[in-house]
């Protein structure tokens, strides 16, 4: 995470990248609800929840680059964007720790990850500073869980396939989540010197 101020270029809600963005929010709980089925009433609707998380990469790709192209990045949109990337990992984490496809530990890593960010969020907004801009090492590591989890899920199914996905999907979890807590820490390093400048200061 890089700590710095994106140009805000609209402050106008319904734009088409904003739309998007709220698209994929409204997702977060029909994915959620189809990767829980099987035990729910037990059908499998794993193909359409495939077919969500799909889309869901494809508005994340679109939103941001019509934002840049268009002129319309935002500050709701500099929210959604991440709120969404966010819940969509969250609720496949729910999901597949549930169905005892993801193990407990990766699990909890993952989510103590996601609480030592909220931590640092919480100190920058106490010392003035904006939200955290995701960085290259942020997005990689997203890019990274976002294959591994449909990959996972495909395991399931068994046969060759299956067993083809659970070998790529446990690569692309393991790489997502130590470049995870990699970006996490960089970022906990940068959030200690802007509060030890600021003591410094004042």
């Amino acid at each position: 995470m890089e700590v710095q101020e994106t140009r805000v270029q609209t402050d106008r809600v319904l734009t088409i990248p904003n739309i998007l963005s709220m698209a994929r929010l409204v997702g977060v709980p029909l994915f959620l609800w189809l990767i829980l089925r099987p035990v729910i009433d037990g059908h499998n609707s794993d193909g359409w929840a495939l077919l969500v998380l799909a889309l869901s990469g494809v508005s994340d790709y679109l939103d941001g680059k019509l934002a840049r192209r268009w002129n319309q990045i935002s500050s709701l949109g500099r929210l959604l964007d991440p709120a969404a990337d966010r819940l969509y990992i969250l609720s496949t984490l729910v999901g597949l720790t549930w169905r005892e496809i993801l193990p407990l530990w990766m699990t909890a890593a993952l989510l103590a990850r996601e609480a030592m960010l909220l931590v640092m969020v919480w100190i920058l907004r106490r010392h003035g500073y904006p939200p955290p801009q995701v960085n290259f090492l942020g997005k990689a590591a997203t890019f990274n869980l976002m294959y591994a989890f449909p990959l996972l899920l495909l395991s399931d199914g068994g046969g060759w396939l299956g067993s083809l996905a659970a070998i790529f999907g446990w690569a692309f979890a393991g790489w997502g989540t130590t470049l995870y807590w990699w970006a996490g820490i960089l970022y906990v390093v940068q959030v200690r010197r802007l509060v030890k400048a600021d003591r410094k200061s004042d």
